[in-house]
């Protein structure tokens, strides 16, 4: 596989420490609570720097949100980070929402804008009432307290912005704002990624930008939605996992050792810090975690290869 081996054996023994972070979502069914428990169950013991819970537009999932959010914290070991998004809501609402999760003792939040209740791809209208954007809720997290607050990054541009510049322009007013950090969208061209961090960089950002990892669990949903949220899905990506429709078991093989190549190849160009969108499904990402060297053991300490 391509660079696959020359990754694995340039970063083993390097010392060089290699940090996730995960993201849940809060689920809908019985079922998928089962499964968002065995989820956190198998991935908490990794010791993640946080576990991010996403947040439905106009507070849609809140209760739930909650609960998740209750379930990490009671693995005792896991920061847990709190999604909100300013969506068809009120300053008022969202404000009510980060008092409650602050409530709870959640110092960390992911602050996004977030998308639209058509989905990606429809049109955002800001709440006449509400937060405009990310940067003004960045900001109004700001001025309740001292939180640790990651925000959105696009390697690949926001496919509502005209163009890069515009894309950058409003990174950097979120930093301006306090973000301590900024999370990727998903992307599977590491150049793609490295030109980006140099735009940022060259535009006077210097928060760490993490690379959003997303396993790919199923390669014909994944392709779906990347064309909707603009990510290119390279013809070697699509070459790997044709004809593994009907084959799932090759295909989480190929899933785990495509992310791990990205990861190793990344870790080669000098990036430390990973957050995987986990689609509440643990066997794939607990995989790819053991493949780049990160286990969690009975001394809850973390070690990379």
């Amino acid at each position: 596989m391509r660079n696959f081996v020359k990754s694995v054996t340039s970063n083993r023994g390097s010392g060089q420490d290699v940090r996730v972070s995960f993201e849940f979502f809060p689920p809908k069914t019985p079922q998928m609570e089962a499964t968002l428990a065995d989820t956190i169950s198998r991935l908490s013991p990794l010791n993640p720097d946080f576990v991010s819970v996403t947040y439905g537009a106009g507070g849609s999932t809140r209760d739930t949100t909650r609960k998740t959010l209750e379930a990490v914290i009671d693995t005792g070991n896991t920061p847990a980070a709190a999604h909100i998004t300013c969506v068809d809501a009120t300053r008022d609402e969202v404000d009510a929402v980060v008092r409650d999760f602050a409530s709870m003792g959640i110092r960390r939040f992911v602050a996004l804008r977030g998308d639209p209740a058509g989905g990606v791809g429809s049109r955002y209208q800001p709440h006449p009432d509400g937060y405009q954007n990310a940067a003004h809720l960045v900001a109004g997290l700001k001025a309740f307290g001292d939180f640790d607050i990651s925000v959105a990054a696009y390697p690949e541009r926001h496919p509502e912005s005209p163009d890069f510049a515009t894309d950058i322009d409003m990174l950097k007013r979120k930093v301006d704002n306090g973000a301590t950090r900024a999370i990727t969208q998903f992307f599977f061209d590491n150049d793609i990624y490295e030109r980006f961090v140099e735009r940022v960089r060259r535009a006077g950002i210097y928060i760490p930008i993490v690379p959003g990892i997303a396993p790919i669990h199923n390669f014909g949903s994944i392709r779906n939605f990347a064309s909707k949220c603009g990510t290119n899905i390279p013809d070697w990506l699509s070459d790997r996992f044709e004809g593994l429709e009907n084959d799932p078991h090759t295909h989480a093989l190929v899933a785990a050792a495509v992310a791990a190549e990205q990861v190793f190849d990344l870790v080669d160009r000098g990036v430390n810090d990973f957050h995987f969108y986990t689609m509440n499904r643990p066997d794939l990402v607990f995989a790819i975690c053991r493949l780049i060297g990160i286990r969690g053991d009975s001394a809850g300490e973390l070690h990379a290869a």
